[in-house]
Parts: structure tokens; C-alpha cells; sequence
């Protein structure tokens, strides 16, 4: 059976995530206490059940340190396990927790105190809730939800989905060094020692994808020596990733401002390694 377990800090978009799921076909349940786990999989199964999503969060924190031990006791039986991390930034999460105006999860359940009547403030929450899950972050896949859209992030659930049959899905992302490194990120290089387009106007409305840009930084010895550099690291220490039973490792290349060279080091990049792995685009500062 094929499972994804989703879990994650609140608000960072897990029933996004569970919604996209479901709409793929997959049995959704929301909230599941992670005891109970091992006895849904078992039911699923005897109704000969091929997908299985399920989201797990805070709210279930007494029981989470069992969950590892869970997740290596469904892989022995068999079982095709992929885990999901969605986490975003703490200004992040509370903007969207101020626009939904929707109490945090743990804001009724824990105290700044000993006086019950003291309730934790949105980012005490949001610091308690990472402490709780600091332990099974690394279980799985992490993706930053940090200023994504609903709209986009559907997007990149989607492309996870449809990565889940392979042994290990690569993934290239661009970023703005200015809006910070994504949280997700496994191996991060930074590419603004390299001539900025920005700072030529003909240039600047442009993208890495458009070929004026491209035939700027085409020209430019040190970009192809910095690009083979990236390739061969990649391509020397995949295979040991691969060894490790990663799903996913995430390659984000970064700039300034994330419009001009990441995006072209990316583009190259995935055409690269496209020919012999499965690999996902990503431009997170792209509309």
C-alpha cells in the first residue's frame, strides 16, 4: 500500500495538502493519533485499499514519539511509506493565522503559566508546536510553505504525488538570498558571485528562462565553471543520498533577488539531470 503521512507545523498548509491528496484518490484521514495507525493501515488493507493519506499534527503530541517505530514497522511489512514535513516561517504563519483569524491548535490546550487563565501568544505557540515536532521533522520530506500561494502549493503536492513511485525524486529550486533560504533545502549554493542581469535595464524585465538572459550569462566563462562545479558535486554524492533511502533531495541555487541567475542554474541544471533521474522544477520566487 502506498502511504503518505503529512504532519507539520499549523498553518503551513497540511489540509491543503490532504485535499490534494484526496482529490488524487487517496483515503484521507485528518487527525489521526499516531496509536491508531498501525490498525487503520490493517483495516485499509483488508478492503484491499491501494492509497492511503493520513495527517498527523501536535494536537496528538503525547503519542508522536512512537510514530517513528510505526513508520520502520509499516516499511518491514511491505508497506510504501513517503512522510511529509510542511513547515513555513514564523511571520509567515502568522499572518495567515491573523487573515483566517483562526485560533492556533495549542493556543487552548497549554498556558504561559501556572494560571490556566494565561494563554500562550501566537508565536509562543508556534515555538512550542516546533519544539513538540522537532523529533520526527527529519522522518521525511520538508517543504517551506513560506509565502506560497494555496494555488502553488497544490502545485507542488501534485508534482510529489506523482515522484512517489521513484526511488528518489530530485529537485532544483531558485530562490532571493533577500527573502531567505528555503527551509526545505538539503544542498544550498549560492550563485551571486556571478555578473548580475539585473543591473543591466535591457535585462532586467527578463528571466533565466528567456533567452536575452540566457545569452548574457552564456557568454560568461566563470558561469559555466560555477555551473560544472554544482553538476559534478550533485552527480559525485547523489548516489550516496540514494544509498541513504532518501525520497527527495532538494538542491536549491540562490541570488539576489531570485529573477535572473538562480533561475537560469536551475533551468540548466534540470536539463541536465532529467535524462537519468526523476527531477521537479521549482522557481519559488516566480509568480
Amino acid at each position: 500500500m502506498r502511504i503518505i503521512l503529512i504532519t507539520g507545523i499549523s498553518g503551513s498548509g497540511k489540509s491543503v495538502c490532504l485535499n490534494v491528496l484526496e482529490d488524487a484518490g487517496y483515503f484521507c484521514v485528518d487527525n489521526l493519533p499516531p496509536t491508531l495507525l498501525r490498525a487503520l493501515v490493517e483495516t485499509r488493507m483488508e478492503e484491499d485499499a491501494a492509497d492511503l493519506a493520513v495527517a498527523i499534527d501536535s494536537r496528538s503530541a503525547g503519542s508522536l514519539a512512537g510514530l517513528p517505530v510505526d513508520i520502520q514497522f509499516l516499511k518491514d511489512q511491505g508497506h510504501d511509506v513517503k512522510v511529509l514535513f510542511l513547515t513555513a516561517k514564523t511571520e509567515s504563519l502568522i499572518n495567515r493565522f491573523s487573515e483566517t483569524r483562526r485560533s492556533h491548535p495549542l493556543s487552548h490546550r497549554l498556558h504561559a503559566g501556572h494560571n490556566p487563565n494565561d494563554r500562550l501568544t501566537l508565536a509562543e505557540c508556534i515555538l512550542r508546536e516546533r519544539e513538540m515536532l522537532s523529533s520526527i521533522e527529519k522522518l521525511g520530506h520538508v517543504i517551506d510553505t513560506s509565502g506560497l500561494t494555496a494555488n502553488k502549493l497544490r502545485g507542488w503536492v501534485k508534482e510529489m504525488v506523482e515522484s512517489a513511485k521513484a526511488p528518489l525524486t530530485l529537485m532544483f529550486e531558485s530562490f532571493a538570498f533577500k527573502f531567505g533560504v528555503p527551509l526545505d533545502a538539503d544542498l544550498v549554493f549560492d550563485v551571486r558571485v556571478l555578473p548580475n542581469p539585473y543591473y543591466d535595464l535591457t535585462l532586467r524585465p527578463f528571466t533565466g528562462r528567456d533567452e536575452p538572459v540566457i545569452a548574457f550569462l552564456q557568454a560568461l566563462p566563470e558561469v559555466e565553471d560555477l555551473y560544472s562545479d554544482i553538476q559534478n558535486f550533485v552527480e559525485k554524492w547523489l548516489p550516496a543520498f540514494k544509498a541513504d533511502n532518501r525520497s527527495y533531495l532538494t538542491v536549491a541555487i540562490g541570488c539576489t533577488g531570485g529573477q535572473h541567475r538562480s533561475v537560469y542554474m536551475v533551468e540548466k541544471l534540470t536539463r541536465h539531470f532529467q535524462k537519468t533521474e526523476r527531477v521537479v522544477l521549482r522557481h519559488r520566487e516566480l509568480a
